[in-house]
């Protein structure tokens, strides 16, 4: 096993804090901004942007850490949102970085804060979304900076999410109708306030690929994320008064993962799409250009990687660059337009470098009813890729996907001589409508037969050790690990469930009222409650807990509201009176996941201890 010939990457370096995390350039161009440890805890850090030796903190959070922040216009104001040991419901905190005064703009007790616009057009003004008369609807209030004053400018008429424009303007909302399908109402710049008329019928299908992104300066077009007679969701620009479309870019195979917007007209200059690595179509060539400046200096240093930029500085001097290579910590440099130089900052964990780290590596196969499905493979370094011991490890969401990227989880497993097996199984996005909605209804059926097929495939080319397989996996990747141990515990020798639900009916019933207006969305594509109450049922692991002979660890974080405490307790209930062996970690101060570095590396720790027991 690796674990034999390479160096152990300690728990404290994998799990505990970053050293430095998302760098921004303040707009003025005269600050460097970052998330970074302060007392063991990530807070904002602020240096003059050409000394980054002289920074010092100016929050001072002692919980969980801040992990969301943003710069104002009025080039003195830094906001950030916390919540109470994970429990969402959002405050909005202002920081004076003139005079260090620090204030919550939000001061509500269960009301969840969302920052919805702020631009350079109007520096003084946040719009904030809160929910303080209905749980879950997030009326639109507009927060003065200058003096803290919340005004309310919009009353939430049902949507899942508000549409704005660059002058701040409420311009409509996107809505989900009981079948799973979206409503967007929109007018135009120059009509009254008031509901906003029907602008765009969205069909189930398409609704999850289907958005409107923003608008460009003038107010009269907006841009249009759609799949709409498409398979993949493709960039329209749209005249707003017209409905007039024109098409800008499209894959007939991927999605667009991330559109980049030009900061001063709005307009659209590349699209990225989510492919097995991140594939531009530059729509301005001069943005193109600057891009290819980036990979040429970057080529110099042979560094291979992702190319993510942040362009908060107004001048457009100064570009803040993240590069993930996948085989090491995220590097973060300041590009200056000006020269095209390339001024490295640091990486997001120096101690990461000293070790020997593994590269996700993309691989396909047919699924048992011909769907072509995608995934990565993260590999022990130096192991022979035969006979390994093997995760499969479930991302959660599960409308989400795994990308290239440097992942902790499967450093850790690869480390230790493990297979990370990574499956993008139908359901997941980024691979299209057709794919991504042959997941509707299918928790714990073909959405759960394609890891089985994906580690079918390994095994046989005699790289995976048929054996020694587990599951693991957060979220809907918890539940994919309880329906392992549930519904096929001869293929696993053992579980790891982090925040899963045991019970799709219990878990459709509660969580936290800001996911209300989700209902419609959750009974189209998991089920109805009210007519599919067996099937749901039958696709609960608690429902054949009977059938588990396989040992689990169960981990919960005790203030979630998505996945309520009590699917991990009845599940264990249920454990302890069959006699079925498994391990309960409670973070009485974690919620949905873990974000404090002590229980993280705990977990992991206990994760490491439990693989090495039922795998050797």
């Amino acid at each position: 096993m690796a674990a034999d010939r390479v160096p152990l990457i300690p728990h404290s370096v994998l799990f505990g804090n970053p050293s430095y995390l998302v760098p921004e350039i303040s707009p003025d161009g005269t600050r460097l901004v970052y998330l970074a440890p302060d007392e063991g805890v990530l807070n904002v850090w602020v240096a003059p942007v050409d000394r980054p030796e002289e920074a010092a903190a100016v929050t001072h959070d002692r919980g969980r850490g801040i992990r969301t922040y943003g710069l104002c216009h009025d080039d003195r104001t830094l906001f950030y949102l916390r919540d109470e040991n994970g429990d969402e419901s959002w405050r909005l905190y202002l920081v004076d970085l003139v005079t260090g005064e620090e204030r919550c703009a939000t001061p509500f007790d269960g009301v969840q804060a969302r920052v919805l616009a702020h631009n350079r057009w109007h520096p003084a003004t946040i719009l904030v979304g809160l929910d303080r008369d209905r749980p879950g609807l997030h009326d639109v209030y507009r927060l003065d900076l200058p003096t803290g004053r919340l005004t309310k400018v919009a009353e939430n008429p049902g949507y899942l999410s508000w549409i704005t424009d660059t002058d701040l303007r409420v311009r409509g909302g996107s809505a989900l109708k009981p079948d799973g399908g979206m409503t967007v109402r929109l007018h135009p710049a120059d009509a009254p306030d008031g509901d906003a008329p029907p602008w765009f019928d969205v069909p189930y299908e398409d609704a999850m690929g289907t958005r409107v992104i923003g608008f460009a300066r003038d107010g009269a077009t907006c841009y249009l994320l759609s799949s709409v007679g498409a398979n993949t969701n493709r960039l329209h620009a749209v005249e707003v008064a017209t409905g007039r479309r024109t098409l800008l870019a499209e894959d007939p195979v991927h999605d667009v993962k991330q559109v980049e917007m030009d900061p001063v007209t709005r307009t659209p200059q590349a699209v990225l799409f989510a492919k097995e690595r991140d594939e531009w179509l530059f729509l301005d060539e001069d943005f193109g250009k600057d891009i290819g400046r980036i990979r040429d200096a970057l080529a110099l240093q042979e560094i291979d990687g992702e190319i993510y930029i942040d362009r908060t500085d107004r001048s457009g001097r100064l570009w803040t660059v993240s590069v993930v290579t996948g085989a090491g910590p995220v590097l973060y440099y300041v590009h200056d337009r000006a020269d095209g130089s390339l001024r490295y900052l640091f990486s997001h964990h120096p101690e990461l470098e000293q070790y020997r780290l593994a590269r996700m590596e993309p691989f396909a196969f047919a699924a048992r009813d011909g769907v072509t499905v995608h995934g990565y493979v993260t590999w022990p370094p130096g192991a022979d890729r035969k006979g390994l011991p093997a995760v499969v490890n479930v991302h959660g969401g599960p409308w989400a996907r795994h990308t290239f990227a440097f992942d902790e989880e499967a450093q850790l497993l690869a480390n230790r001589g493990y297979a990370c097996v990574q499956v993008n199984f139908r359901g997941s996005t980024g691979y299209g409508k057709h794919f991504r909605n042959l997941g509707a209804k299918q928790w714990g059926a073909a959405m759960q037969t394609d890891l089985l097929d994906a580690l079918d495939h390994l095994v046989a080319d005699g790289s995976v050790d048929p054996a020694r397989v587990g599951i693991m996996g957060c979220s809907y990747g918890g539940y994919a690990a309880l329906v392992g141990a549930a519904f096929t515990p001869s293929v696993f020798r053992c579980a790891i469930d982090l925040c899963g639900p045991s019970n799709l009916l219990t878990m459709l019933a509660a969580g936290a009222p800001q996911r209300t207006p989700l209902r419609a969305f959750m009974h189209a594509h998991v089920g109805d409650p009210d007519t599919e109450r067996d099937m749901l049922w039958e696709r609960s692991p608690l429902s054949r807990a009977d059938d588990i002979r396989i040992p689990i660890l169960v981990v919960q974080g005790a203030n979630d509201v998505r996945v309520p405490r009590e699917e991990a307790e009845q599940l264990v209930a249920a454990l302890e009176a069959k006699g079925i062996p498994y391990e309960y970690l409670l973070f009485p101060d974690e919620g949905h996941g873990l974000a404090r570095p002590a229980n993280r590396q705990a977990y992991y720790a206990a994760v490491e201890r439990f693989l090495a027991a039922h795998l050797a």
